[in-house]
Order: C-alpha cells, then structure tokens, then sequence
C-alpha cells in the first residue's frame, strides 16, 4: 500500500524529445531541461515541445504549479543551441519560422494558467533568460549568471524575447542588458528586479518546493483570477477588459472552493480546495 502510494504522486509525461522532461512530483509539474552536457542549450525540438508539455501540466488538475529549472548544476538554460543555426537561422526566411516556433514556446510559459517557478541555478543565458522571465517567479542560487548576448552575435533577438524582458526590467535596464551584452550576477539581476529571491545553492530546491507547497494550500481559481487580472492589467492598463476579470471574480465567490474556504475558516481547519 505504502508503495501504491508512493507511485501515485509521481507522474511522466510523454515528451516528444528526451532533452525536455516533464514530471508530476505530487501537486507541482516540474518541466526540466535536460542538456546538462551542453548546459541545457534549447534546440528547435525542444522550442517546438514546450506547448504540449505545459498544456500537459494545464491538464491535469493534481499540478498546482509548475517548475521549471535545468539539468546539473552549471546552468538553468545557457540559451538556444547556436549550433542549429546554420540549419534553422541560415537567412531571413528561416529565422522568421524559427523565431515563430520560440514565440509559441514563450507564449505557452507566459499563458499556463497555473502558477509557473523558474528554479535558477548556474548559467541564465540569452534565450534561458527570456523563458525565465516568462514564468511568473523566479528563483536563483548565489553565483547564478544572466546575460543576453545577442549583441555579440550580429542577431536581433525575437520580438517576443524582448517582450518577456519588458515585462519584467524596466526600459533602462533592459536597455542596458541588451546594449552591453555583458554578464550580470545575482546580485545585479535582484536590483533590476529580475529575481524574486536569490538563496544558497544548497537551499534553492528546498525554497521552491516550500514555495511550491504553499500555492498548493490555496483555492486554484484564485489564483487562476489573480494572475489572468495581473497580466491582463500590466498588458493593458488602461484598456484592459473589465468585464472578463470582473466574471472571474464572480466565478471565485459562486464556487464550491469559496464555501469551503468559509467553512474551514469558521471550523478553524485547512480547507480543501478542488478548483471548482
């Protein structure tokens, strides 16, 4: 029974690459790019995987959140595989199909309705810094690296790259990333507001798990409304639709998850969400 158990609170995903995993560890998916002998460089397979793995995770309501964090201990994601681009990048033409395969990837980690970690450690790279940014947490080690090296590459990164990095950095220090292609540490990347939370290598799993394990304390459908209303209003802030928002709050107050939220409070018990 103890051993039933156990291998009920694992899940895999059928992936459509061995280079990206994805895992159900009890309520948090954990999506892991797994390149640790090219410090989890993302090839075109694995842009093109992103979607359906994340869409997996929507799917399955026992994922409270989602992780995502690279293989080994040098880096999270050190950006694209440079070396497919003789193959994938080699004119305008292939750039543009390339560069719309990295969108939807971005878009899927920007738009998962579920709460998305990145888990930080070692080596945050050009293309790894934009699907950090895309998540709505981020999590580093001390001593983790971040960069945006396309300025040394004679490359204009990906409109929607620069719209992860918008959503985070403010003009100036984006600005400043891109300009000087230069590495920025830990420290650095906290001012700019580009971290959550920076902790010692030695903690950071255990951080994101508790981290983790609170999101998963609370109603899904609030924090599904609280992070559609947050993006919907940093997106448009002055055009945003009201109405929308103002139905998922709605759905928030007639659902099962509410009453019971009440009903624990006055019981004085943790409450049990179901996300209906």
């Amino acid at each position: 029974m103890q051993k039933a158990q156990l291998m009920a609170d694992f899940q895999d995903y059928p992936s459509p690459t061995p280079d990206l995993v994805a895992r159900r560890d009890g309520h948090t998916g954990w999506l892991t790019f797994s390149r640790p002998e090219r410090m989890n460089a993302v090839t075109i397979e694995m842009w093109a995987a992103i979607p359906q793995l994340i869409a997996a995770f929507e799917d399955d309501p026992a994922v409270k959140s989602v992780v995502l964090h690279g293989a080994g201990d040098r880096a999270f994601v050190a950006g694209a595989d440079i070396s497919q681009f003789g193959e994938t990048r080699d004119n305008a033409e292939q750039a543009a199909t390339y560069e719309a395969t990295n969108s939807r990837a971005f878009a899927a980690i920007r738009d998962c309705a579920k709460p998305t970690i990145a888990m930080i450690r070692g080596y945050c790279i050009g293309g790894g810094m934009a699907i950090a940014l895309g998540c709505d947490i981020r999590i580093a080690s001390e001593g983790s690296t971040f960069a945006v090296p396309a300025g040394k590459l004679g490359l204009a990164y990906p409109i929607e790259g620069i719209r992860q990095v918008l959503n985070v950095l403010p003009p100036a220090f984006a600005k400043e990333v891109f300009y000087t292609a230069r590495q920025f540490d830990h420290e650095e990347a906290l001012a700019m507001n580009l971290l959550n939370r920076a902790v010692p290598p030695e903690e950071l799993e255990g951080y994101t798990r508790s981290m983790c394990d609170r999101i998963a304390q609370n109603a899904p459908l609030s924090l599904a409304a609280a992070k559609r209303t947050i993006n919907a209003i940093c997106a448009k802030p002055e055009t945003f639709d009201r109405s929308e928002l103002e139905a998922l709050s709605k759905a928030c107050f007639e659902s099962e998850d509410y009453a019971e939220g009440r009903n624990a409070f006055l019981e004085k018990r943790k409450p049990q969400f179901h996300g209906r």
